[in-house]
């Protein structure tokens, strides 16, 4: 979608930018895809922040997506293409044969109107068909990529994502991701065809705090702006360094540098690792 600019009448709008909506349905939802979004952020019933730099924000409602789409075999046609608070891609409203409706993720250039299937066997190379890694064309952009087979998409599903296929070998395929990582999935996943839409998210310009807050984000305030009762960095007076040897968390855990990741169980299948520019 394109951005637009607006004229400098203020110094907000000065460097303020948004996404044009074109082309995306404002009519009603169906019922039975949309639920109302509960707010667990901030603070709780004692006034204490259990959730830090979370609050406040625009009411939104959920949509629930289809990330396993495993209506096989079934064209479906694509009747809406929406804006969906919760993400920041687009998501398309399609219709099976025998009148389910179903919201999925909506990938660059898919039109109203249009057909897609998900297949476990091999179809045609097309936008916003799903099938198994195995069954795609080596150098073909894929997004909404399962990691286990039958468990649904969870990852390459942010606006303007894609993977390429590099190869498939034995019982894994090879993908390249936006990062430059390269890692291992198994070939039986599925993927869908395309590049996740809304690329030009990236390029907005959010101009001032307040559409941040209405995102539902608070403000970050630095640890060594605070009082030594409420942060290891805090205390001293004027511009003093944190008067430690390592940075620390709120919580007096060690910060910047340290390994945060815990979930060990697809590190074994990460070729490359994501070049990092400093």
């Amino acid at each position: 979608m394109p951005i637009k600019l607006y004229r400098p009448t203020t110094s907000a709008r000065r460097h303020t930018s948004v996404l044009k909506r074109e082309g995306l349905s404002k009519g009603p939802r169906p019922k039975g895809l949309v639920f109302g979004k509960k707010k667990a952020a901030g603070r709780n019933n004692l006034g204490r922040i259990t959730v830090r730099h979370q609050g406040g924000g625009a009411k939104k409602i959920i949509r629930q997506v289809d990330f396993l789409m495993e209506k096989y075999d079934q064209p479906a046609r694509i009747e809406t293409l929406e804006y969906d608070p919760n993400r920041n891609a687009n998501i398309a409203l399609v219709c099976y044969p025998d009148g389910e409706r179903r919201y999925v993720l909506a990938p660059v250039d898919l039109k109203v109107g249009q057909t897609i299937i998900s297949s476990q066997k091999k179809v045609k190379v097309a936008l916003g068909n799903r099938m198994r890694l195995a069954d795609i064309p080596t150098g073909t952009l894929v997004y909404n990529v399962e990691l286990e087979p039958g468990k649904g998409a969870k990852f390459i599903r942010s606006a303007g994502g894609a993977a390429t296929l590099m190869v498939v070998e034995g019982n894994f395929a090879q993908l390249k991701l936006s990062s430059s990582e390269i890692r291992l999935v198994p070939k039986d996943c599925q993927a869908s065809i395309g590049q996740v839409s809304n690329p030009d998210y990236r390029n907005i310009r959010w101009g001032k705090a307040g559409r941040i807050r209405h995102l539902g984000i608070r403000p970050t305030v630095r640890g060594k702006a605070m009082n030594p009762v409420d942060h290891p960095h805090g205390g001293g007076e004027g511009k003093n360094p944190i008067g430690l040897v390592h940075p620390k968390t709120p919580w007096g855990k060690p910060a910047l540098g340290v390994k945060t990741r815990k979930n060990n169980r697809y590190n074994h299948l990460i070729i490359q690792r994501r070049k990092i520019n400093k």
